[in-house]
């Protein structure tokens, strides 16, 4: 998914130099410190515990296997955030991708969650996917801001739709993004090109 994009890329933050890669098997231990690390609120809207071992592993298979594609954000060695793409070509939804961030709270507005959405966005451009979908917990609005600022709207509300480790019932918010329509208007424009970065 990632042939239009050549990694590793960095960027300059708030936070310091930060390098964007992909992820592979061998980050397995570093991924895996990172996300013991994260609250587990921030790990609620994700579709499993990345915090547990076995969870990490599957992710690395799907990755092997070609239907995610994860980019992680380093700096001084450390994994600092995660961005990843899920697309699932057999799907009835095979136009659509998922996109799914976290970063940790040590570089949180610092820049570094936009330049890993505009990175990981920018790969799903290159995907060629006509659409995207991220969903967080409704409170979670700094996240919500920036994915809006990205051109995402609110779609869905999904009530009581997670539980945390003490039991409570958390919503989830689903934005999406209609990447083709965008794509078109531009063109109509004159600015073809202008969404592939």
């Amino acid at each position: 998914m990632s042939e239009t994009r050549s990694y590793p890329r960095h960027v300059k933050t708030d936070a310091g130099d930060i390098e964007f890669r992909l992820m592979a098997r061998a980050d397995e231990p570093a991924v895996l410190a990172f996300a013991q690390k994260l609250p587990t609120h921030d790990l609620l809207f994700l579709p499993r515990n990345i915090s547990q071992p076995k969870v990490l592993s599957a992710w690395v298979n799907e990755i092997e296997r070609g239907a995610i594609t994860s980019l992680l954000a380093v700096k001084n060695g450390t994994v600092v955030g995660c961005g990843t793409l899920v697309c699932d070509p057999h799907s009835w939804s095979p136009h659509v991708g998922g996109i799914r961030m976290v970063v940790s709270l040590d570089v949180r507005g610092q820049g570094v969650g936009r330049a890993l959405s505009q990175e990981t966005f920018a790969l799903a451009l290159g995907a060629g996917l006509e659409r995207l979908t991220v969903q967080m917990t409704v409170d979670q609005q700094a996240a919500i801001a920036l994915f809006e600022s990205l051109g995402f709207k609110a779609e869905a509300l999904l009530r009581d739709h997670v539980r945390d480790i003490d039991g409570k019932k958390h919503d989830i918010v689903v934005l999406g993004h209609n990447v083709a329509q965008v794509r078109a208007q531009l063109e109509a424009y004159g600015v073809p090109g202008a969404v592939q970065h």
